[in-house]
């Protein structure tokens, strides 16, 4: 399932060995590049020895080393689940799998082939340290820390409330486990024994957590626990508070500013440390989530994000194939053929279940899941228009398919491409580079959102101690729009755009003409 680890210190057949990650190291280490490794330490694979020990006997000494409970038992004698928490990926299902031969559940949060490892015992910390202490010496930069603010869980284990409503019988149980009572020691405690040592790069996902106060405490300079974490505020923008993740609601472009407004001063007045990301394998892809990916616009929307990203406070993060605008598979694919992440399949089979004799609601559910699926960032990535869009040879068939787009958009064709505007991948590459060239404006400086609150327009100014201020004007729509200049700023060029290769041909004040999903780059008068 590929977060279900069954050997943390050896690679998986499948895809090589470990002294093709020590070629890798070394090889990146001389252009320049670290490599950071994937940590899933929340859980592991039910096939790990751990686990294959653990759940032998009750008297096994790593019995304790994954979370046990005794079963409740209904009117009949049958065992029952400990608690009420749902399953992460399907809230429909227990959070506890029942282990007939020893007649006790383990906790398993998000599936039971991936049983939560029991962070209270000592020797389960020791042993996350020698692993981490592994990778570290064979090259390893850092970590990104998977899940990590799920590691603590409150050891009274109380039912969830019933937030679902009353006819569930499963409901999401965070409240006793995202940012558990005991997660800053144990993060703390690797900082001291393990990531200090080696000056490593740490980004925790710490998906559930809203609290400034606690994230800054993780990621504060020197005393926190962490570089930085994903903070999941914009990727969840479309998703409905306090619920779970597969319900939508439409958002506007005040969420986004506010968000982004947010973020950016927080992290600058409490001396934190952002990370900048609008995608990773767990969401769908970007240029379909907040832009339009249709034909005529999908360049443009896609360049209009990277010109976002590229302009932000943080550590920028790209995801495979955002670079290319890669964009949602058709809504023609089968959800019982073409999904392959268990959240879908089981997403969709609880809508089949509940909603099979409403085709109204069946509509709904189905949009949700085509906006939503974790699939759409999973797709193979396209090299070329050849088949498989390159990713394997012809005959070879990867573990879903390719999406249907891959001749028009691959990494051979925008590498070459010469049309008026440059392709997702040049201006990528140009965004970037202006990014490395200013790193005292767009990585380090100052941050103010610009002009009042639109339903259309994003526009922030970014300031270096160096290279003076500069301001960023985003049309998140798919009109034209007027929009005024603040009194008070004034350009004295527009150094990059969108929907040209060469410096946009704009006005320096007053009003300015926006197309749809333009962005603009201006270099302030001083």
């Amino acid at each position: 399932m590929g977060y279900d680890i069954s050997d943390y210190k050896a690679i998986d057949p499948v895809h090589g060995t470990n002294e093709d990650v020590d070629h890798l190291a070394a090889e990146l280490k001389r252009r320049g590049m670290k490599l950071m490794m994937d940590l899933v330490v929340n859980h592991t694979s039910e096939q790990h020895v751990w686990f294959l020990e653990s759940r032998s006997s009750r008297t096994n000494p790593k019995r304790s080393w994954y979370i046990w409970k005794d079963p409740k038992r209904d009117q009949d004698g049958k065992p029952q689940p400990p608690n009420n928490w749902s399953q992460m990926l399907g809230e429909a299902n227990s959070a506890w799998t029942y282990d007939e031969k020893t007649d006790q559940y383990y906790l398993s949060l998000f599936t039971p082939e991936q049983p939560d490892l029991n962070w209270e015992n000592p020797d389960v910390r020791a042993a996350v340290h020698d692993v981490m202490n592994y990778w570290l010496d064979k090259g390893a930069c850092g970590y990104r820390m998977d899940v990590i603010n799920l590691i603590s869980k409150d050891q009274r284990f109380p039912d969830a409330e019933p937030v679902l409503g009353r006819d569930r019988k499963y409901h999401p149980g965070g409240k006793y486990y995202v940012n558990g009572p005991r997660m800053h020691e144990f993060l703390q405690e690797i900082k001291h024994e393990v990531l200090e040592k080696y000056g490593a790069i740490t980004v925790g996902e710490m998906p559930g957590v809203r609290d400034v106060d606690e994230i800054i405490r993780t990621v504060k300079s020197g005393s926190g626990e962490l570089n930085m974490i994903f903070i999941f505020d914009v990727v969840d923008i479309d998703s409905v508070p306090g619920s779970v993740r597969m319900m939508l609601r439409e958002w506007s472009i005040k969420d986004l500013r506010s968000i982004v407004g947010k973020w950016q001063r927080v992290m600058i007045e409490r001396d934190g440390w952002n990370s900048v990301f609008l995608e990773n394998h767990d969401n769908p892809r970007s240029v379909s989530r907040y832009t339009d990916d249709s034909d005529v616009y999908r360049t443009y929307g896609a360049t209009l994000l990277a010109l976002m990203q590229t302009t932000l406070n943080g550590t920028l993060y790209v995801y495979q194939g955002q670079e290319l605008g890669m964009r949602n598979f058709p809504r023609s694919w089968d959800p019982l053929k073409d999904y392959k992440d268990i959240e879908a399949i089981n997403f969709w089979k609880k809508s089949l279940d509940l909603y099979g004799d409403d085709p109204e609601e069946l509509v709904r559910q189905r949009k949700v899941l085509e906006r939503k699926a974790r699939d759409h960032s999973r797709t193979p990535m396209q090299w070329n228009a050849g088949p498989n869009a390159g990713f394997t040879d012809e005959g070879v068939k990867p573990w879903m398919r390719v999406n249907d787009d891959y001749q028009e958009v691959n990494v051979e064709k925008q590498l070459s491409d010469d049309s008026e505007s440059l392709s997702v991948w040049q201006f990528w590459q140009r965004g970037l580079a202006n990014r490395k060239q200013h790193k005292d404006v767009f990585t380090y400086g100052d941050f103010e959102l610009v002009g009042p609150e639109s339903e259309e327009v994003l526009a922030y100014a970014r300031t270096g101690n160096k290279s003076g201020k500069w301001l960023i004007v985003l049309n998140f729509s798919g009109k034209e729009v007027d929009w005024a200049m603040p009194i008070g700023f004034e350009v004295e060029g527009w150094m990059a755009g969108n929907y040209t290769r060469g410096k946009p041909d704009k006005p320096l004040k007053g009003s300015i003409i926006l197309h749809p999903w333009e962005g603009l780059l201006g270099k302030c008068v001083a």
